[in-house]
């Protein structure tokens, strides 16, 4: 019982079990990609790119451990805000899923190629807009697609970074 209660109250285990499951969900999804044979499409990338970034910011604040409410809040913020791009890029893949066959743009150039030959600013703006390898379903668990869990995975991340930095800050420490 007292484990429970250090992963809900102690601020640098909490951090680092975030960091943890971002290392979990990217060892996941190197799994599919290198065993399974899934190749991730440009949208996959950025989701993964928002989890690395979620998972980074949660070891600096598992690292750093600030004293003060107010750094535990920045990081809890910094995570938050990794957590919702991967959510936004989420929902726009599930959006682009969920197009009827045919209306959504062929297969373009891959993100290597882009990134090399293109500005940072229109290799975002063609990803979002999705290609024909975005809108194919080759994975599902439990009848949900990736970016299914990829999205449920964030929101997780939101909530308990929010919990973790912000919340339990506030009830636990500043009451002593």
């Amino acid at each position: 019982m007292s484990f429970l209660v250090a992963i809900f109250t102690q601020r640098r285990l909490g951090n680092f079990i975030g960091f943890l499951v971002c290392a979990g969900l990217m060892a996941y999804a190197l799994y599919a990609q290198h065993v399974i044979g899934l190749d991730p499409c440009p949208l996959c990338i950025f989701q993964r790119i928002a989890v690395i970034a979620a998972g980074a910011i949660f070891l600096l604040a598992a690292l750093h451990h600030p004293k003060s409410t107010v750094g535990a809040t920045v990081y809890g913020v910094l995570v938050s805000l990794a957590a919702i791009v991967g959510i936004l890029v989420a929902s726009r893949h599930l959006w682009i899923q969920a197009q009827p066959p045919g209306t959504v743009a062929a297969c373009g150039a891959t993100l290597d190629y882009m990134m090399q030959y293109m500005p940072i600013s229109k290799v975002i703006d063609l990803v979002l807009h999705g290609s024909g390898e975005c809108a194919e379903i080759t994975w599902r668990f439990l009848g949900l697609s990736m970016p299914w869990w990829v999205l449920f995975s964030c929101v997780g991340l939101l909530l308990w970074a929010l919990w973790v930095n912000v919340v339990s800050v506030r009830i636990f420490y500043e009451t002593k």
